[in-house]
């Protein structure tokens, strides 16, 4: 379209004065026969690239008025604040395939004539192209016809609004848990049926990167497997894409530098040919890598004795189950704290052992996840003071895992947790993940000392309702 524009100005009104400028266009011979000329106000904006979208969206705003009624009153107004303005003629001309799904702008004053409104639709695959308009529209993949709008208030008279289209436009509504550019470690990770495996996919699928240390004799078997492809179905995320651990290093928690191994475990066949797996050096390993971490996850647990009563638990066993279950923890948060960047996250894993009585549960495993949880609230004040760092630890319910089947009852813990919890299902690793990637994000931020239970309510309860002690009592019951 070729534009001849002339200008004039006007004189005092009111003894203020103002400058006014009324515009003429004169169209082309050739213009296309589908545009129409239309009069609207818009001062100090820019006309061409603002109105044409706002013309396309009165034109559909009359299509929805079937649909939705509240629409009908829209075009009335639109018109009206724009013309009050002062005149513009501009051609426009619709583009194909667009349905429209709802708007709803805020219209304040007519030199405020658009608060910031956003309206949502869905377009067919031979839509025409808006990436280049500049609009208040918002090109989304929400259904046809589907009601959702947004709207604020605008703090410009220039009405200055931002163009978004589906091509380059991947946010997602709602609170979403974002980690791009965080760097966790996790430690414990032997396999990919542990609570530490999933919460390595719930952060890798924030957009964590993960690093994990493995328990040294199991460390070949573990790299093997990935290599082989045995762990790619529980590799998928959400995304269909598969989760990457960018390294795998070799650990042993019980012992915190190599003046702490002893010889028999130094010259054991199961540690040859591995090096540096102790605490301290796998953070002198991690620091030269990568230079920082912002996720530090403890995903382990031993308890030599753990089948036998606590009074008939030895010394060692109890005090090597407080070794490699809780002052484990506390070696790590003291190692790797110094690589850890300001505003990070440190997450344990808790058993409800620890205060209530879970008979077979053993071997000074109880009073280990006891000092874990009363260690966490300590932690959390001591990495908080001196690094900005949060401490939280959760409790979760039985899983069918590897470590969990060597206790011997954990079917029937399951069992029961699904007959006595508030929620009758089994819990998934997943749901722990999940818990885990929350509380290590930023939405998170303000959470530290706690303990955080992941068990589908059983803590909650006092007593077993499966006893045949309430069977006269009508307590509900999940039929699904």
């Amino acid at each position: 379209m070729k534009l001849v524009k002339k200008r004039s100005k006007r004189g005092y009104k009111g003894g203020a004065t103002t400058h006014q400028t009324q515009t003429k266009y004169q169209t082309h011979q050739n213009l296309p026969t589908n545009c129409r000329l239309l009069s609207v106000k818009t001062p100090r904006l820019h006309r061409r690239n603002l109105l044409k979208p706002l013309l396309t969206l009165h034109f559909y705003l009359k299509q929805a008025r079937p649909l939705f009624p509240s629409s009908s009153t829209l075009a009335p107004r639109l018109l009206s604040a724009f013309r009050r303005a002062g005149r513009l003629q501009m051609a426009a001309s619709t583009a194909p395939g667009l349905k429209m799904a709802a708007a709803r702008p805020c219209i304040s004053s007519p030199r405020r004539f658009i608060g910031g409104a956003a309206a949502f639709f869905s377009a067919e695959p031979r839509r025409a192209s808006w990436a280049k308009l500049t609009s208040a529209c918002h090109i989304s993949s929400s259904q046809p016809f589907q009601r959702c709008f947004l709207s604020s208030s605008s703090k410009s008279d220039k009405g200055v609004v931002k163009a978004m289209s589906e091509s380059n436009d991947k946010s997602v509504a709602g609170l979403p848990i974002d980690l791009r550019g965080k760097r966790a470690f996790i430690a414990g990770v032997a396999d990919d049926n542990g609570y530490g495996w999933a919460i390595a996919k719930s952060l890798a699928a924030a957009g964590a990167e993960i690093l994990v240390g493995t328990w040294v004799p199991a460390l070949n078997i573990f790299e093997m497997s990935l290599r082989r492809g045995k762990f790619d179905e529980s590799r998928v995320l959400p995304d269909g894409s598969l989760m990457e651990i960018t390294k795998v290093y070799p650990l042993d928690a019980v012992f915190d530098s190599p003046e702490d191994v002893p010889e028999d475990v130094k010259s054991n066949k199961r540690y040859a040919g591995s090096s540096k797996w102790t605490v301290k050096e796998v953070a002198e390993s991690v620091k030269q890598d990568f230079g920082s971490i912002d996720i530090l996850v403890h995903s382990l647990a031993n308890g030599p004795e753990v089948t036998k009563p606590l009074l008939e638990t030895s010394r060692y066993g109890y005090l090597a189950a407080i070794s490699a279950s809780s002052y484990s923890y506390v070696s790590l948060l003291r190692h790797f704290l110094p690589l850890m960047n300001p505003g990070g996250a440190s997450l344990s894993l808790t058993y409800i052992a620890s205060e209530r009585i879970i008979p077979g549960y053993g071997g000074g495993m109880s009073s280990a996840k006891a000092a874990l949880e009363s260690d966490t609230k300590v932690l959390a004040f001591e990495a908080g003071r001196k690094h900005r760092v949060r401490v939280n630890t959760i409790s979760a319910g039985p899983l069918r895992s590897r470590a969990a089947k060597a206790i011997g009852f954990i079917d029937m813990m399951i069992d029961y947790s699904i007959a006595n919890a508030p929620l009758q299902k089994e819990l998934s690793a997943e749901e722990v993940g999940n818990a885990a990637a929350f509380l290590a994000s930023p939405l998170a931020s303000a959470i530290t000392g706690a303990v955080v239970y992941v068990d589908n309510g059983l803590n909650a309860m006092g007593v077993g309702v499966d006893s045949p002690i309430f069977k006269d009592l009508d307590i509900p019951k999940d039929e699904h």
